[in-house]
C-alpha cells in the first residue's frame, strides 16, 4: 500500500511540481522532485552523469562523487544498503521501479531497459545464426573463385600486421547474423562491405539490403564510397549496387512525428535480408536499442565504425563498449581460423596462430573484427602515425611532431600563425570561383577548418566571422544578407520533406533564373536545390565543429584548439577524430601543452554492457 502511494505521488506532476522550489541547477531540480531524502544524492548524480553521456552510476565510486553534490546533499548518508531499502529502487533487474540497481550500478529504468533489450536482441541474432552456419560455410566455398578475385589486392605494407583482416571480416559478415567491423580511417570498412554484398548478391540476386547511418551526411558518404568501389563483378551485381539507397536510421525506421517511437519496431520489423549501419560510434543508446528492436533475428546485421572516434553526443557509447567488451579483438577458434585461411592464397596474409583461441561462450566471440591495415596511411609516418599516437597517448611520438620537426602530412603550429591561417582559408577561393555547382561542392570539401568549441577566440562563431571578413575583404563574397552567394551551410536538423538531414553540407548559389538556392548533393550524387528560407536551422560552414565533422573526409584540415587546457571536451577521442578527417594533410594550431593534455584525457562513459556480456559467458560455462 505504501509503495502504491509513492507511485501515485510520483506521477502526480502538477501538484508535486508546485511544492518544488525553482533552482538553477537542473540536476538538483530533478533530485528535489523525490520526497525521499536518501534518494536525492543518487538522483542528482545519475542526472548529472546522464548529461555527460553516462547511462548508469557506478555505486563503488559514489564516495569519489561526493564533492560534486550540492552542499545540502553532502550531509545525507549514502551506502548500498540505504539505496536498496528505498521503495523506488528495483533490485537485480526488476525494472518496474523508476530506478534500478544491477551489478553495483544504478540506472534510470529507461536506460536499464535499453541496455537489457540491446543484450537480448544480440543473443537472439546469435541463436538464429547457429543452425545456418554449415549452409553458409558451403555457400562461401562455392564462391571461392569470386572471393579470390575480390581480395587479390592488399593494403599498404607498413610491416606491422600483414594478416588479411578485410577478408576475415567479409567471411565473418557472411557467416554471422550479427557482425561488428571496426577500423581507423582508410582501413577499408566500406570496401569490405562492398565485397560482402558482392558475395551475397552472387549467391542470391533477390537479396533485400538496407544501408543506413546516423546522419544524412554519413549516409551520402556511404553511398558515394560504394559507388566508387571498383570491383571485378558481373554487370548484374554492379546494377544492384547502383540501386542501393542509403538512408538515415530515422528514415529507415520511419519516425513518427512528435514521438520518440518508430513505425518499425519489434512487432513490425524491417523487411530486409541484410541491414548495414555505418558510423555506429555516433549512435546513442536509445536509438541503438530501437534499431535492434526493428531488425528480425533472421536478418544479417553488420555494424561499422571506428571504436576510437567520438561517441554519441547523447547518452551512451555502445559501439565503443561493444568493441571493448571482448579482449583480445580478432580472436577465432582453430576451426574458424583454418576456414578463413583456406580463402587466402598468400600465406603471409594468413590469420596467424596467435589469434587462435579456445572456444569461448562470450557472445561476441568470432563476431567482431578490427581492420588494422590502412589503404591510405602507413602506421609509421604522417597522419597515420600521429593519430595512432594520440589515441594511445604515446607522448614521445606526439612530441616528435612538434617544431622544429617537419612532416609532410602533419604540421603543428604552436603560435597560431595568422599567415598559416590566412593561407589555408584563401583556398576557399577555388570553390567560390568554380562556376559548376557540382564541382564547387567537391572543391568545398578539399579543405575545412575544424574547431573544438563553439565559443571563444578559437570557437566556431568567431572563426566563421573571421573567415567571412577575410573573403569579403578579398572581394570573394558579399555577405550583405543571411543567405549570401557562395555561403557554405551545414544543416542542424532534419528536413525530411526535402530529403535533407542534420549534418548535410551545401552552398548558396543562384539558379538559372537568378534565384538564390541552397544546393546539396544527394545520396546518388545528384544535385538538389531548396529555397534557403525553408532551411531555418543552418549554420555557416567555412569552419565546423569536430563533432559535426564526424562521418566526413576532407583533403586538408586545419584544426584550431583552445588556448587553455581547462576544456573538458578536449580529449584524445576529439583530437583523433579531427586529425583523421584529413586525407592528405592536417595543420594543428595549438600549444604543445594543450595537445598533450588532450591526448592524456579520454572519454570514459559508464555502462554495464561489458559486465553483462561477461555474466552471459560465465553462466554458459
Amino acid at each position: 500500500m505504501k509503495q502504491k502511494k509513492l507511485y501515485f505521488n510520483l506521477f502526480k506532476w502538477p501538484e508535486r511540481m508546485r511544492n518544488i522550489p525553482t533552482l538553477n541547477d537542473v540536476h538538483q531540480q530533478f533530485a528535489e522532485y523525490f520526497d525521499i531524502p536518501a534518494l536525492k544524492p543518487y538522483a542528482y548524480l545519475l542526472s548529472k552523469k546522464g548529461s555527460e553521456g553516462h547511462i548508469c552510476l557506478h555505486l563503488d565510486k559514489i564516495k569519489e562523487e561526493q564533492e560534486n553534490l550540492p552542499e545540502s546533499y553532502q550531509k545525507i548518508a549514502t551506502g548500498k544498503e540505504i539505496l536498496e531499502s528505498i521503495p523506488l529502487v528495483g533490485l537485480q533487474g526488476n525494472d518496474k521501479q523508476p530506478f534500478v540497481v544491477y551489478q553495483d550500478r544504478l540506472y534510470l529504468q529507461r536506460y536499464f531497459r535499453y541496455e537489457t533489450n540491446f543484450l537480448q536482441r544480440i543473443k537472439a541474432f546469435l541463436a538464429a545464426e547457429k543452425t545456418l552456419l554449415p549452409e553458409r560455410m558451403a555457400l562461401l566455398q562455392n564462391q571461392q573463385p569470386l572471393i579470390s578475385k575480390l581480395f587479390a589486392g592488399g593494403a599498404i605494407n607498413d610491416g606491422s600486421d600483414l594478416a588479411d583482416w578485410q577478408l576475415a571480416a567479409a567471411i565473418t559478415g557472411v557467416l554471422n547474423n550479427f557482425t561488428i567491423i571496426t577500423g581507423g580511417p582508410g582501413t577499408g570498412k566500406t570496401t569490405t562491405v562492398a565485397k560482402i554484398l558482392a558475395i551475397l548478391f552472387a549467391t542470391d540476386p533477390r537479396l533485400k539490403v538496407a544501408l543506413a547511418a546516423p546522419t544524412g551526411k554519413a549516409a551520402a558518404r556511404m553511398a558515394e564510397s560504394l559507388r566508387n568501389t571498383n570491383l571485378e563483378v558481373d554487370a548484374s551485381i554492379s546494377q544492384q549496387f547502383r540501386q542501393l539507397q542509403p538512408a538515415t536510421i530515422h528514415r529507415l525506421l520511419k519516425s513518427i512525428s512528435g514521438s520518440p517511437y518508430f513505425r518499425h519496431n519489434k512487432t513490425n520489423p524491417l523487411n530486409y535480408d541484410v541491414v548495414i549501419v555505418d558510423e555506429c560510434s555516433m549512435i546513442d543508446v536509445a536509438l541503438f536499442a530501437k534499431l535492434l528492436d526493428a531488425i528480425h533475428p533472421d536478418t544479417r546485421l553488420i555494424l561499422l565504425g571506428d571504436k576510437d572516434q567520438l561517441a554519441s553526443v547523447e547518452a551512451g557509447s555502445l559501439f565503443g563498449d561493444l568493441c571493448q567488451a571482448q579482449e583480445p579483438l580478432n580472436g577465432f577458434s582453430a576451426e574458424r581460423r583454418r576456414f578463413i585461411n583456406s580463402f587466402i592464397t598468400d600465406e603471409q596474409r594468413h590469420i596467424p596462430a596467435s589469434h587462435e583461441q579456445q572456444e569461448s561462450h562470450h557472445p561476441l566471440f568470432q563476431h567482431l573484427v578490427e581492420l588494422r591495415r590502412s589503404h591510405r596511411f602507413t602506421g609509421n609516418t604522417g597522419i597515420g602515425k600521429f593519430s595512432k599516437a594520440i589515441i594511445a597517448n604515446q607522448v614521445p611520438v606526439i612530441q616528435s611532431f612538434f617544431p622544429p620537426s617537419a612532416d609532410e602530412q602533419v604540421v603543428i603550429d604552436p603560435n597560431a600563425d595568422v599567415k598559416l591561417f590566412e593561407d589555408f582559408i584563401a583556398r576557399y577561393a577555388a570553390f567560390i570561383q568554380e562556376q559548376d555547382i557540382a564541382s564547387a561542392l567537391k572543391l568545398l570539401n578539399a579543405q575545412r577548418v575544424l574547431t573544438a568549441v563553439r565559443e571563444g577566440p578559437q570557437g566556431l562563431y568567431t572563426v566563421n566571422k573571421q573567415i567571412e571578413k577575410y573573403l569579403y575583404d578579398k572581394k570573394l563574397i558579399t555577405a550583405h544578407s543571411e543567405f549570401y552567394e557562395n555561403r557554405p551551410v551545414i544543416l542542424t536538423r532534419n528536413y525530411y520533406e526535402h530529403g535533407l538531414f542534420n549534418g548535410d553540407t551545401g552552398i548558396i548559389r543562384a539558379d538559372e533564373n537568378g534565384v538564390l538556392m541552397a544546393w546539396f548533393e544527394d545520396s546518388t550524387g545528384a544535385l538538389k536545390a531548396v529555397l534557403p528560407g525553408y532551411l531555418t536551422q543552418a549554420e555557416t560552414a567555412f569552419a565546423m565543429t569536430i563533432h559535426k565533422s564526424q562521418g566526413s573526409e576532407f583533403g586538408e584540415v586545419l584544426v584550431l584548439l583552445p588556448d587553455t587546457t581547462d576544456v573538458p571536451i578536449l580529449t584524445r577521442e576529439l583530437l583523433y577524430t579531427a586529425v583523421s578527417r584529413a586525407r592528405h594533410k592536417v595543420y594543428v594550431q595549438g600549444s604543445p601543452e594543450v595537445i598533450l593534455m588532450a591526448a592524456e584525457r579520454f572519454v570514459e562513459r559508464a555502462s554495464g554492457i561489458a559486465a553483462r556480456f561477461r555474466e552471459v559467458a560465465e553462466n554458459a560455462d
